[in-house]
């Protein structure tokens, strides 16, 4: 029987739900073929770094989740099943028997050391763990973080570096707005940093982050 047709649909798995995945599916619905979707995810909710790495106060970034759950839900052959890791719950060998194709969309889920003197000292954190930890993340919502220094330091010139540098600068009247988790507004509104350190290796034009963010910064 012929692949993508009404009888035998194309069947892929597609591993992790973040944005990259959702293109993945959308695009794959957008073919000349009949395909059925199964997403798989280890955590119990879909979306990835759009719900738990773009920051609380942009909620128009986050507003792209609308975009993905319109590609989930308007078709019928797409599904998603979460809490569950592949390697663990289910294997490749296993997946392989059952899709036609698999798609690996996991994305980066650890940081890369630097490998420099004073990396692991206390005090010292990585942006994953702190963006984690602020969007309520399960892997970091038990973190804690010492905001009782007058200033802090951010390492970096990209688009997490300056979410982490507006963040740290917002009171808790401005972050209330928000979608951030009550323990992260709370920490944040008795957050005792007044004076916030931006260090980048190369120059302003190599910088990731817009213009249009760093005015945002400098209008708070």
């Amino acid at each position: 029987m012929m692949l993508g047709t009404e009888g035998r649909p194309l069947r892929v798995a597609i591993i992790g739900s973040g944005p990259s995945g959702f293109y993945a599916a959308d695009a794959l619905t957008k073919a000349a073929v009949t395909v059925q979707i199964d997403f798989f995810d280890r955590l119990p909710t879909p979306y990835g770094l759009v719900r738990g790495g773009v920051a609380p106060d942009h909620q128009q970034m986050k507003s792209l989740a609308n975009y993905y759950e319109r590609i989930i839900v308007k078709n019928p052959n797409l599904s998603f099943f979460g809490n569950v890791k592949v390697g663990r719950d289910i294997h490749v060998k296993e997946l392989r028997r059952f899709y036609d194709a698999l798609i690996f969309a996991c994305g980066a889920e650890t940081d890369r050391k630097l490998g420099i003197p004073g990396e692991s000292l206390e005090g010292s954190y990585t942006a994953t763990a702190f963006v984690g930890w602020y969007n309520g993340h399960p892997d970091y919502s038990q973190y804690r973080f010492d905001l009782g220094s007058e200033s802090v330091a951010v390492i970096g010139q990209g688009n997490v570096a300056i979410d982490v540098t507006r963040i740290l600068a917002k009171s808790g009247n401005e972050l209330k707005h928000s979608d951030m988790t009550p323990y992260a507004l709370d920490a944040l509104s008795n957050s005792k940093i007044r004076n916030i350190y931006l260090i980048g290796r190369r120059g302003p034009v190599q910088a990731a982050f817009t213009a249009l963010e760093l005015k945002e910064c400098g209008e708070l």
